[in-house]
């Protein structure tokens, strides 16, 4: 995987890193991904990030939708939230749950689980938009083998926290004084910013590490704009403000650093190898639970 862009020139001391999203498609639906690169594998606990849309010809023609289809995880929770557009979730749990935008759905993988992400019928006959952040965050070493479990949370009930110009509903973990019902199993710094033009916030400083990755619009930050697609990684106890040039959509992303490193193939997350060897057999195998609804229906385990 080649390097995504890095800076860290003398006149931003706040700013660690810069990394842009790459172009890449998942099930023929493009995506930017911002994390993992070769510069930097993970920030606090959070160990991917895909930017779903919208890019230049995003929009979804009546009838087209997005379909990824049953596969597996294991170490690690999914964290999806959708600023438009809607998706069906379905689970080996059971779960079938619509997720529409400002919800969370939160899915614990643990020792082993399948899920599917699917445009609703309802979004594929209409067409349009599916724009969202799609993370992973990596548990804690003693939990990489619990059980699973999944969580969906209403944008209503997600705390939101108004300052000048600047609306911020807290998703995973807690910041600016407030914490997400969402069972994070380590300290997690996941929020959407959204900033009216001109509007300032002083970034929370109660993560070690932090970082904002600017959806849409224009943010500056330690003397430079960003725009969109771009993820700056601030300095472990920096004090940094963040200044709107234009109205713009922003993720502030973070937490405790990892309890030490993780590998990953595919799907799998884990601090042994081994163990993700054998989350490749079980699943070539079909030891994992199938997905209801999705029935004789599974991704195919990558070659290598």
């Amino acid at each position: 995987m080649a390097p995504g862009p890095a800076s860290d020139p003398p006149d931003l001391p706040s700013v660690e890193l810069v990394l842009d999203g790459r172009a890449r498609e998942v099930a023929g639906f493009p995506v930017r991904r911002v994390l993992p690169q070769r510069v930097r594998r993970s920030l606090g606990p959070f160990v991917f990030l895909d930017h779903l849309g919208p890019h230049k010809g995003d929009e979804l023609a009546p009838g087209d939708g997005m379909e990824v289809g049953p596969h597996p995880h294991i170490g690690l929770a999914t964290v999806t939230y959708l600023l438009d557009g809607e998706l069906l979730h379905r689970d080996s749990l059971g779960s079938a749950q619509v997720i529409r935008a400002g919800d969370v759905n939160w899915m614990i993988a643990g020792r082993g689980v399948a899920h599917s992400e699917r445009s609703t019928p309802e979004a594929r006959a209409r067409g349009g938009c599916t724009h969202g952040v799609q993370t992973w965050v990596a548990l804690p070493r003693d939990r990489e083998d619990m059980a699973p479990a999944f969580e969906h949370h209403p944008a209503s009930t997600l705390p939101v926290v108004v300052r000048p110009g600047v609306t911020l509903r807290v998703i995973a973990g807690n910041a600016y004084g407030v914490t997400a019902p969402t069972r994070v199993l380590a300290p997690t710094l996941y929020v959407h910013a959204t900033f009216e033009r001109g509007a300032t916030l002083a970034l929370d400083d109660g993560h070690r590490a932090r970082g904002v990755y600017v959806v849409d619009g224009e943010l500056e930050l330690a003397g430079r704009t960003f725009g969109g697609a771009t993820l700056a990684v601030v300095r472990p106890e920096a004090a940094v403000t963040l200044h709107a040039r234009t109205a713009a959509n922003v993720m502030l992303v973070g937490g405790a650093p990892l309890d030490g490193p993780r590998h990953m193939w595919w799907n799998f997350v884990s601090t042994s190898k081994d163990r993700i060897e054998q989350a490749k057999t079980d699943w070539r195998d079909g030891r994992f639970a199938e997905v209801a609804g999705d029935l004789g229906e599974r991704v195919p385990l990558p070659a290598g």
